[in-house]
């Protein structure tokens, strides 16, 4: 068979770089989609925002003369010629006046020249938090360092200490032994075990309370050391945590009443003590910054109808810049002219990817809240079965289109904030022939143990043959899971005291 030219004619599916635009937008969250926009603005002239007030322009941004429609609002030029309010207020108080050449001493600008910070809150007002106002989180080596400070020790001491904070981890407790501390010091300091238990003794007085602490034992007794008031039971709490906390764990409360020779209310009460402790001292301190979710779609019920609606505030408008867009010319071939033309098709194609995606968004939002109007009426228990081929039919888009736009997206209910995803889970069957979602069945497992003898909690047979009596098959390893994902215990570990 000799080789040969043969012409053939075919279609294949390419992915254009708008098509590729369209689908990276699609599936970045909101707090992402207003990094892009901004990067869009400041890369792109041919991009402005929609300020409030300005007239905007509803008309395809995809339509020619586009840039010709909302030439009509040309950006304004603002004049600095004119004194502002804040400059004659210089001119006629006390700013105006000249600083002295001499101060005396100790004297600090506030005392004598107003400031902008005469506006924050002082210090004496109980309702002004600091951390409240920072975003930045601290970690415990940082907050411990900060302690250690303003100490008064030796050189060698703070040296110590810095060495011992290093080997705290984040629960608050020391994982190295002093003994592997003293090895990693130079032999000429000739510092000895002693003192690093001293300067630990020292850390060990820090807050969090129990930070630095070899064990749980010595975790719970160093915040059991010193009471901020008079505490009940803290001697019994004392005793029962250096000689029987083993027992404690296995929650053997008669063999705890026998040897510790108290009645049940007062065991109840010594270890009501205890578990008001912190066993890991090291997570009150935030090391993390905080995260917020900011939600996509809004639903309301008005006149008993649910109401899907974009959150307009979370997403800036866009629209092509009038100005700019009239400067470019048809028949002009320059590198100026070529750019500005550049630019302004792909201010249409980003506004245009925004607009697909907004449609798609509020398209399968409304289908999910079509679907779970139950869980908005009811609750968790009244979910309804719902996987990413329900709402693809619905909506006539391919299941990854659907994947894409739930991921990372929230929906503000008036049952909270959710991630669309949350609306989708598996089904299990029933003995009626019907379905019952996942989801539902989480929030029974729930409400059951909420409701169970703390006495004698619910084993996980228990609670499927419950699930049961209500006509949902459920296996006890199947119950297993949905207690585990719920962050429920075990039924040995739920046991308590009434």
């Amino acid at each position: 068979m000799k080789p040969s030219l043969v012409l053939k004619m075919g279609q294949q599916l390419t992915m254009t770089p708008q098509l590729q635009q369209a689908i990276r937008l699609l599936q970045l969250s909101t707090l992402d989609l207003q990094q892009e926009i901004q990067e869009a603005l400041d890369s792109n002239p041919m991009l402005e925002r929609e300020e409030d007030g300005d007239d905007f322009d509803n008309s395809d941004p995809m339509a020619e003369g586009t840039e010709t429609v909302a030439s009509e609002t040309a950006p304004k030029q603002e004049s600095y010629d004119e004194p502002t309010p804040a400059a004659e207020n210089l001119e006629d108080g006390d700013w105006g006046e000249r600083i002295p050449n001499e101060l005396p001493v100790d004297t600090a600008w506030e005392d004598i020249y107003q400031t902008s910070a005469s506006s924050l809150p002082s210090n004496d007002d109980d309702e002004w938090d600091f951390t409240s106002r920072t975003s930045a989180g601290v970690s415990l080596q940082s907050h411990l360092l900060w302690q250690l400070n303003l100490s008064p020790m030796s050189d060698t001491d703070r040296l110590i200490g810095e060495t011992l904070i290093d080997c705290i981890n984040d629960q608050g407790y020391l994982e190295e032994s002093l003994e592997e501390i003293l090895d990693s010091f130079d032999p000429e300091l000739e510092i000895e075990l002693d003192e690093i238990e001293v300067v630990l003794h020292r850390i060990q007085q820090f807050e969090p309370s129990g930070v630095g602490a070899r064990d749980l034992r010595e975790c719970l007794l160093l915040q059991l050391r010193q009471p901020a008031q008079p505490t009940p039971w803290l001697e019994q709490a004392r005793y029962l945590i250096e000689n029987h906390l083993e027992v404690l764990a296995s929650r053997d409360y008669s063999l705890l009443m026998r040897r510790m020779k108290i009645k049940e209310d007062e065991l109840r009460q010594v270890i009501e003590l205890i578990q008001s402790l912190n066993p890991r001292p090291g997570s009150q301190i935030e090391t993390s910054e905080p995260e917020y979710v900011v939600p996509d779609v809004i639903v309301r019920k008005h006149n008993e109808r649910w109401l899907v609606e974009l959150n307009q505030d979370a997403i800036p408008r866009l629209r092509v810049n009038a100005q700019y867009a009239g400067f470019v010319k048809r028949a002009d071939s320059s590198a100026d002219n070529t750019f500005m033309r550049n630019q302004l098709q792909e201010a249409r194609w980003f506004i245009k990817s925004l607009l697909s995606r907004n449609e798609t968004l509020m398209k399968v939002a409304t289908q999910i809240v079509e679907h779970q109007k139950g869980f908005l009426e009811y609750g968790d228990e009244a979910m309804k079965p719902l996987v990413l081929h329900d709402i693809a039919e619905a909506v006539g888009m391919h299941e990854s289109t659907i994947s894409r736009v739930t991921t990372q997206k929230y929906m503000h209910t008036p049952r909270g904030i959710y991630e669309l995803k949350y609306f989708f889970s598996s089904h299990v069957s029933t003995s009626e022939g019907g379905e019952c979602s996942s989801t539902a069945i989480r929030a029974i497992i729930k409400k059951l143990v909420a409701a169970e003898n703390q006495k004698k909690p619910l084993s996980d047979s228990k609670i499927a043959g419950l699930l049961e009596a209500q006509g949902i098959q459920v296996a006890r390893r199947t119950v297993a899971k949905y207690r585990e994902s719920l962050g429920i215990a075990p039924s040995s570990e739920r046991k308590r005291l009434i």
